[in-house]
């Protein structure tokens, strides 16, 4: 069986978990191996805009890459960065996921989830959204289980479901590189 050599752009479990779960489904017939690794986004703790969110996934992934030796023989680098926005429908939180594979890249955006003004008001202050929802919700360390993704829905949607939902979109150019 084949291996797999994914690299993440963060030690976070839940992103961790979600390459895992997504490149496994993407590819069966390999074995997987994910390593985490703590990547700086180069943007701010909270992002709060979609280009910064983007930015911030992509510094990730490329710092997994430079980070990486010829040797180490890694097939992918990917990254997650959350962020929020406002929107003409209002404010809204989102994912942007990086891939890295030999030198093409891909970059794709998850679902978006409407926030509460009230929240977005509290990131707007400086904030991070995951201390708001802990605060709000008596959690702790949402961030890294379900999120407010999982708190907003319920739990019928995660930052694991999201993420690895995301991940798999933004394959698509890997999956069929004939058609891209």
């Amino acid at each position: 069986m084949k291996t797999l050599n994914v690299v993440v752009g963060s030690m976070n479990p839940v992103k961790v978990n979600a390459v895992q779960k997504a490149m496994s489904q993407l590819y069966p017939e390999h074995k997987m191996h994910c390593r985490g690794i703590k990547a700086p986004s180069g943007v701010a703790d909270q992002p709060m805009t979609s280009k910064s969110t983007r930015e911030g996934a992509l510094n990730r992934a490329l710092f997994c890459k430079q980070q990486s030796k010829p040797e180490d023989r890694m097939d992918y680098f990917i990254a997650f960065e959350g962020g929020v926005d406002l929107f003409e429908d209002g404010p809204a939180t989102f994912a942007y996921v990086a891939i890295l594979h030999h030198e093409k890249q891909s970059v794709g955006c998850s679902a978006r989830l409407p926030l509460p003004r009230s929240i977005y008001n509290d990131l707007a202050d400086g904030k991070e959204l995951g201390h708001v929802m802990d605060q709000r919700f008596h959690t702790h360390n949402i961030k890294q289980q379900g999120g407010a993704i999982g708190l907003l829905t319920n739990n019928n949607a995660t930052r694991t479901s999201t993420y690895t939902e995301a991940l798999i979109l933004a394959m698509a150019p890997f999956l069929h590189p004939d058609q891209y």
